[in-house]
């Protein structure tokens, strides 16, 4: 059985930290997993960021309210789903991905958790285990199933590479130069295709 598993910012919704971003004026927290491959390097400097700024999970979470899915991506889903088991495989937050699942039609999703305080402060995260997206697909294969994936960051490769195939989406050209090897597309109609065709 194949299981295709995709990324979820940057593939089929804008980035929430960029949105946020742009929402709070604080140019800070653009930084993505595109810029940063250390995860956790990237997530301690943006808690750091919110506490400097007095905000938390509420404030992000009214942002995210108003982000719908990139054009076309819910229709991407629709179509491959009848096609292949898919599951959103992310290194975002439950308490981020619930409003935006919905607006997907509501796919399974992987993702991590965020600790929050009583008062709503971000204190912390829990990664559901090392190298998620790695360790994801390879517990996949361990149960007989049969991967493809695509994703846009740093942190996408090592599920791509892992795959049966694989390919970078929207990705930047400093990654996709980095990452010859792997193909990259730019709309929905490609990737569908290749997605169709390692069927």
């Amino acid at each position: 059985m194949n299981v295709v598993c995709l990324d979820l910012e940057g593939v089929l919704v804008p980035e929430i930290w960029i949105a946020f971003s742009e929402a709070t004026g604080i140019p800070e927290l653009k930084r993505t997993t595109r810029d940063e491959p250390d995860y956790d390097k990237l997530m301690e400097f943006r808690l750091g960021v919110l506490e400097e700024h007095g905000l938390g999970l509420r404030e992000i979470q009214e942002v995210i309210a108003g982000i719908d899915p990139m054009p076309g991506a819910r229709e991407f889903l629709d179509e491959l789903r009848p096609l292949a088991q898919v599951i959103i495989v992310s290194d975002t937050f439950s308490q981020f991905a619930k409003p935006l699942m919905e607006k997907l039609g509501w796919p399974t999703i992987f993702c991590n958790e965020l600790l929050v305080g009583e008062d709503g402060r971000i204190t912390g995260y829990k990664m559901r285990c090392p190298q998620t997206k790695l360790t994801t697909v390879n517990a996949l294969h361990d149960a007989g199933l049969t991967t493809i994936a695509a994703g846009d960051s740093h942190n996408d490769l090592g599920m791509i590479r892992a795959s049966k195939a694989g390919w970078l989406f929207k990705s930047t050209e400093s990654i996709r130069a980095e990452n010859p090897d792997i193909p990259s597309c730019e709309e929905y109609a490609e990737l569908l295709a290749g997605i169709k065709a390692a069927l």
